[in-house]
């Protein structure tokens, strides 16, 4: 049976290939503008041709030598001038725009399937409709939200899914796991240095955000403190829930109990990946632990994308199969007679 093979544009780390990897489908290329992040791609995905340029208007379709055939086209425009997050600052459109550098390779390699994910706020982008114009003029299109703790991700992380096929309606992604709590992402203890909560050396606003949830839970219980949040969730979250959103920078820290003391420590690379559902053996070695923090908040959680490549591309799958299995009877009747 024929490989489905994929294209993955603004691939970061590569949680979305990751994620179509584990659904069946060889990553043949990928494109990044920033070099860590297509470093880190090439370390997990060595056989792919892997680009490392800033795609816009102008980018040219001919970057990959490489890359002939593409079955599925998968790619996360830039989000950050869509997200809620950036509040009243200045928007900037050539980011914005991002979503649209996707067409000159949606008419060169003319791809059975795309998926194009963003945050909520790409709706409210004044081009929106017209990109889900164009895209009709190639697909038959589905738009649905994810929220990645859903499929099994210890993270509350709500996505905007654009599925594109070109010979049917993209089914509905049904959910495949209920929710962890955020509990499960945490080492051990001791295993990274945390100080007392009462030392002196946390800001004012910590200690109120950890006092606030000492007063809710009581002596004794650990839980997160969440920096930047704009929720009035008191500033802390419990640990029995799915962790929060992830952001590009550090936002959780855990106040956890230690022979009676109430400890405080940032909430380490490990522990966030797996709040991101990658898989134990993703590489994610390049740069500074800033740099790996952006990585992952500015990732695919890689369950939900091959959730929605499985859901795109299961019918061909089992089409394609039952076509080759009667051609393989019908050899052998042939054969017999």
């Amino acid at each position: 049976m024929k490989k489905i093979k994929g294209l993955d544009l603004f691939c970061g780390a590569g949680g979305s290939s990751l994620g179509a990897r584990a659904a069946g489908v060889e990553i043949v290329g990928a494109i990044d503008a920033w070099d860590v992040a297509a470093e880190t791609y090439k370390d997990n995905f060595p056989q792919a041709e892997v680009i490392t340029a800033r795609l816009d208007d102008n980018s040219d379709t001919s970057l990959f030598s490489r890359v002939d055939t593409v079955d599925l086209l998968i790619a996360s425009p830039e989000c950050t001038h869509h997200s809620i997050a950036r509040g009243a600052k200045p928007r900037c459109e050539t980011s914005r725009r991002s979503g649209w550098y996707v067409m000159p390779f949606v008419r060169k390699y003319e791809p059975r399937w795309i998926v194009l994910e963003n945050v909520s706020g790409m709706r409210r982008w004044d081009g929106y409709k017209e990109l889900i114009n164009e895209l009709s003029e190639h697909y038959h299109l589905r738009v649905q939200m994810l929220d990645a703790a859903n499929f099994g991700v210890p993270q509350t992380r709500k996505r905007l899914f654009i599925l594109g096929d070109r010979l049917r309606k993209p089914a509905k992604i049904l959910p495949t796991e209920s929710c962890s709590q955020a509990s499960v992402i945490l080492d051990e203890p001791y295993a990274w240095k945390a100080r007392p909560v009462f030392g002196g050396h946390l800001s004012e606003n910590t200690i109120a955000r950890v006092n606030r949830g000492m007063s809710e839970l009581g002596k004794g219980k650990d839980f997160l403190v969440v920096y930047y949040g704009s929720d009035r969730a008191g500033g802390w979250q419990p640990l029995d829930r799915p962790i929060r959103t992830l952001t590009t920078v550090d936002r959780f820290g855990l106040v956890r109990w230690t022979e009676g003391v109430a400890t405080f420590r940032m909430l380490q690379v490990p522990e966030l990946r797996r709040a991101m559902g990658y898989p134990e053996n993703a590489k994610l070695e390049r740069g500074s632990r800033r740099d790996r923090v952006k990585l992952l908040g500015n990732g695919v959680c890689p369950p939900v994308m091959q959730a929605a490549v499985t859901s795109l591309t299961s019918e061909a799958l089992k089409e394609s199969a039952t076509l080759s299995k009667t051609r393989s009877v019908n050899g052998r009747m042939s054969v017999a007679a």
